[in-house]
């Protein structure tokens, strides 16, 4: 496949500065962990709420929508909503109307919503007015494309990309804003999106190819049949099964035992070989357990994972750490930290090598 010009400039990316780190208490209230310290947000027990790492929205116990940030509670609305909230935005809306919270303020993108999808930085959503399918990112409005009748959103939205197919057959890539042309297919591709990075067979020179830096390229000469991206990094087994990753311009084989099993999210991968489970994290394979972990968890640079005697334990800066053992413990990633809940309601927060009990 040939490359494609960059066509503007680098733009820096999003860093996640996680502030806020939700929780219900063991007497109902609704706190958070920040600064390294523990926070009341409410006083009176909450509906519900979804939490990434900047940013929680909830329904307080009057039915009220709410949106707290680490630094001020911003009451939204009264009615009833339906809201998602990812790592830096929050999208919600009231009837048709589709509104957004960025970086402290709230807009409202239209009266005339359809379905929408919101990632880590960027929400694609219908707009029936004039048949729009349209982005919004980096504070701005973009339409992809407009249509005589309502335009389906696409399947293949990543954390700051859009892979989308036009009125004209013609598949395109949104990124960064600005949209790139990819070619013109009948039928479907699977596009696998992350952050920055994408990968497809491309069914012109039947490689697997990557979008990567404004540019597509191949990384192998034949199709790949599993595969997936995450942020700057794609993990696929190849032709020989081998759990190949392929990071900033170079690929590396992880594993030639055909992996049992294998996952990659943000910065890290996980899989198993035979009875031991490796990560690969900071560019290193690890050895993280002689056993295959029930349930883990993937995000940002942490990988965490439900230990052998039940409790968790997590990979972090390239070390294994317990948690606990306490069993029936659920875990969440916010940001750089592990939030832990045990059976009795009271928490454990794991963060910066230190661990913080409420």
């Amino acid at each position: 496949m040939k490359k494609i010009a960059l066509l503007i400039g680098f733009l820096p990316a999003l860093i996640s500065a996680q502030t806020v780190i939700p929780f219900v208490d063991f007497n109902g209230y609704f706190r958070t962990f920040e600064n390294d310290n523990f926070r009341q947000i409410e006083f009176q027990e909450i509906l519900g709420f979804k939490a990434g790492d900047e940013v929680v929205a909830y329904i307080d116990t009057r039915g009220n929508m709410r949106i707290y940030d680490g630094k001020e509670r911003i009451d939204v609305t009264p009615m009833q909503v339906n809201y998602e909230v990812s790592d830096h935005l929050i999208a919600y809306n009231i009837s048709n109307a589709l509104n957004v919270w960025d970086n402290g303020k709230l807009k409202l993108l239209t009266y005339f919503a359809a379905d929408f999808k919101l990632m880590d930085s960027i929400l694609v959503y219908q707009d029936t007015r004039f048949n729009n399918l349209n982005v919004y990112w980096n504070g701005q409005v973009i339409q992809l494309m407009q249509g005589i009748t309502p335009v389906s959103l696409p399947k293949s939205v990543g954390e700051n990309m859009v892979a989308f197919r036009d009125n004209g057959d013609l598949f395109k890539v949104f990124w960064r804003g600005q949209s790139y042309e990819l070619g013109v297919w009948n039928g479907n591709i699977d596009f696998s999106l992350g952050t920055d990075i994408l990968c497809f067979n491309d069914p012109t020179t039947r490689t697997f190819a990557i979008f990567e830096n404004g540019q597509f390229f191949d990384v192998e000469q034949f199709y790949i049949n599993k595969y997936k991206a995450g942020r700057g990094l794609i993990a696929y087994e190849d032709v020989n099964q081998n759990l190949m990753v392929y990071q900033k311009g170079k690929t590396q084989q992880l594993s030639n035992f055909n992996a049992t099993f294998w996952d990659v999210y943000d910065d890290v991968i996980l899989w198993g070989e035979n009875s031991f489970t490796f990560g690969y994290q900071n560019g290193k394979k690890v050895q993280i357990a002689n056993y295959t972990p029930k349930e883990y968890k993937l995000k940002n640079n942490i990988i965490a994972f439900r230990n052998q005697l039940g409790g968790v334990s997590a990979l972090v800066d390239g070390k294994v750490v317990e948690i606990t053992n306490q069993t029936n413990s659920s875990f969440e990633i916010y940001g750089n930290a592990i939030l832990v809940k045990l059976f009795n309601n009271s928490v454990i927060i794991y963060k910066d090598g230190k661990k913080f009990e409420a």
